[in-house]
C-alpha cells in the first residue's frame, strides 16, 4: 500500500462502472487521497447496468469507504470548462496534487478506414484525447507550480500509440501524441519537482470497447448491449489467449500501475511510458 493521506487527486473519464477512470478514483481512495472524480456527462453509460448512476456511484462508494470525494462534470476539450473543474477542485479541496487524465473521446466514426473519414470525426478524437490532455495538464500544471509543493501527472495513453492499428489511425495517433507530450512536459516541469509520466494499456475489458466493437463491426455489434453479449465473451477468450498470463486486462491492472505513479515510491520515474498489457503487447 502507499501513502497518500493529505493528497488531493483528480481523474477525469471516471463515470464508467467497469471503466479504468473509476478504478483508479477507488483506488487513489483507498491510498488515502481526497479524490475529485469527472466525466462529460455523470453517467457516460445509462445502458449498461440500472444500478449504476456514474459520478455518483463513484462518490458514493468512495464516501462509503470513508474516503472524501467530489463529482464535477467537465468537457476536457473546451478550456473555460478545464479551468472551471480545476478552480471547484482547488475550491473544495484546497489544492490537488495528482492528475490522470483518463477522459477519452467515444469511438464511432473515426473507427473508419482513412479515406472514408470526415474531418469532424479526426478533430473530435484530436480535440478529446490529445488537446484535453494538454488543457488539463496546463491548469494542473500552473496550480502545482504556483503551490511550489510538486505534483504528480499521469496520462493514460494507449499501446495503439505505440504502434498503428487499421481503421484506428486517428485514436492511434491522438495516443501517440499524449506519450511525446508527456516527454517533452516532464522536461519542462521536472524542475519543479512535478512527475509527468504516461500508461499504455492494452484493450480493457470496459464499457468503451463495446462501442469500439460496434464502429468496427459496422452495427453488426451493439455498444449497448455489449456486457452480455457472444461478442463480449468472444473479446475475453481472445485477449486471455494471446496473454501469457491467460486473463483479459482490467481496469484495476491500470489503477495498480496509476497508484504506484502517484505516491512517493515513484519521485525518480519522470517522462516514462508504462505498457500495461500483461505481456500481450511488446514495445
Amino acid at each position: 500500500m502507499y501513502n497518500l493521506q493529505g493528497k488531493t487527486a483528480l481523474v477525469t473519464g471516471a463515470g464508467g462502472e467497469r471503466g479504468i477512470g473509476r478504478a483508479v478514483a477507488t483506488r487513489l481512495a483507498r491510498e488515502g487521497a481526497d479524490v475529485i472524480v469527472s466525466d462529460l456527462i455523470a453517467n457516460p453509460y445509462p445502458d449498461d447496468s440500472r444500478d449504476w448512476e456514474g459520478l455518483p456511484s463513484v462518490v458514493r462508494e468512495i464516501e462509503a469507504a470513508g474516503g472524501k470525494a467530489e463529482a464535477i462534470l467537465a468537457d476536457v476539450s473546451q478550456a473555460d470548462q478545464v479551468e472551471n473543474l480545476v478552480s471547484r477542485g482547488i475550491d473544495r479541496f484546497g489544492q490537488f496534487d495528482i492528475l490522470v487524465n483518463g477522459a477519452g473521446s467515444l469511438p464511432g466514426k473515426d473507427r473508419v478506414l482513412v479515406v472514408d473519414m470526415e474531418e469532424e470525426a479526426w478533430d473530435k478524437e484530436m480535440n478529446v484525447n490529445a488537446k484535453g490532455v494538454f488543457l488539463m495538464c496546463r491548469a494542473a500544471a500552473r496550480h502545482m507550480i504556483e503551490r511550489g509543493s510538486g505534483g504528480k501527472i499521469i496520462n493514460i495513453a494507449s499501446t495503439s500509440g505505440k504502434t498503428g492499428r487499421k481503421r484506428f489511425s486517428a485514436y492511434c495517433a491522438s495516443k501517440a501524441a499524449i506519450i511525446r507530450f508527456t516527454q517533452a512536459l516532464a522536461q519542462e516541469l521536472g524542475p519543479h519537482g512535478i512527475n509527468v509520466n504516461s500508461v499504455s494499456p492494452t484493450a480493457v475489458d470496459t464499457e468503451r470497447v463495446g462501442f469500439i466493437a460496434e464502429a468496427v463491426s459496422d452495427g453488426a455489434v451493439l455498444g449497448r448491449s455489449w456486457k452480455d453479449s457472444e461478442a463480449h465473451q468472444e473479446f475475453i477468450q481472445e485477449k486471455a489467449d494471446i496473454s501469457p498470463l491467460g486473463r483479459v486486462a482490467r481496469g484495476d491492472d491500470v489503477a495498480q500501475t496509476i497508484a504506484f505513479l502517484a505516491s512517493s515510491e515513484s519521485d525518480y520515474l519522470t517522462a516514462v511510458d508504462l505498457v500495461v498489457s500483461g505481456g500481450a503487447e511488446i514495445f
